[in-house]
């Protein structure tokens, strides 16, 4: 799995949203004051977060297994210096193992140390690159570690630990949250039934009628005004189960984009 660099990351929300806000133009010259404009509307919101939704979803799962090989690499660390290697060379050799892709990340540092920089500026370089919560709380630590000499796998020993037990929290923060998310998704399609059971039972059995001096909306307008509550609830329902099971609201892109879509094909089959 390779890394998303930001560079690209920031070029796709960029083409994104150039595209999204074309596609807006575009309706509003075609359909403006339609349903149909909010048809232009909604997918323009669709096509410009599909893309990063996606980009955002693989950067995760590389950082998680980045994180998730830590452990392993201290491991190594330890071991390597146990037998009298130094820090560089223990790296050195830890980078010829599978650590997944921490392991491209790991070679980069050593060729860099080979080149001429510190271990300092190639830790920090490689925290810049890799650019994980977890990586830039234990970077410092090493670095500090390294100034204060002595024996430096004694600091790695509980540092894996505590990276270990992090993780595990994050899974089981994970693990805990899943029912909420299902409950978020229960609730919407809860929300899509009602509206397509007061729709069809009620609001159209009434059309034209007059009901304490007031007139009761047209069924398109009430299919419009139903498809606006749709998309919304959808949109912020998804980005509340992000920042729910994944601790970030970016996150959420994606639970959105599926509800969206959802909604959107049962306001247009049951309506």
């Amino acid at each position: 799995m390779p890394k998303i660099k930001k560079r690209l990351k920031h070029f796709i929300w960029a083409a994104s949203a150039i595209v999204a806000l074309t596609i807006i133009i575009l309706g509003f010259f075609l359909a403006w004051g339609t349903r149909s404009f909010d048809e232009f509307v909604f997918f323009a919101v669709v096509v410009g977060f599909s893309p990063p939704a996606v980009i955002n979803y693989l950067d995760y799962r590389w950082k998680r297994a980045v994180d998730g090989h830590l452990p392993d690499l201290f491991r190594s660390i330890v071991q390597a210096q146990e037998t009298g290697m130094t820090l560089p060379r223990a790296l050195e050799e830890a980078a010829k193992r599978d650590y997944g892709p921490l392991t491209a990340e790991l070679r980069k540092m050593t060729i860099q140390i080979s080149w001429g920089l510190t271990l300092e500026e190639a830790l920090l370089a490689f925290a810049r690159r890799v650019d994980t919560v977890l990586v830039h709380r234990i970077v410092p630590l090493i670095i500090e570690a390294n100034r204060s000499g002595g024996r430096v796998e004694k600091v790695f020993e509980p540092m894996g630990k505590f990276v270990q037990s992090t993780l595990t929290l994050q899974k089981e923060r994970y693990t805990r949250s899943r029912p909420y998310i299902a409950i978020i998704y229960v609730a919407f399609f809860v929300f899509i039934f009602t509206i397509v059971l007061l729709f069809r039972s009620f609001f159209v059995g009434i059309e034209g009628s007059n009901i304490f001096g007031a007139s009761v909306m047209a069924p398109e307008d009430m299919k419009r005004l139903f498809f606006h509550m749709t998309a919304l609830q959808a949109f912020f329902s998804g980005l509340v189960a992000g920042k729910m099971g994944e601790g970030t609201i970016s996150a959420g892109m994606k639970h959105s984009l599926v509800l969206m879509l959802s909604g959107y094909l049962a306001i247009k089959l049951f309506l």
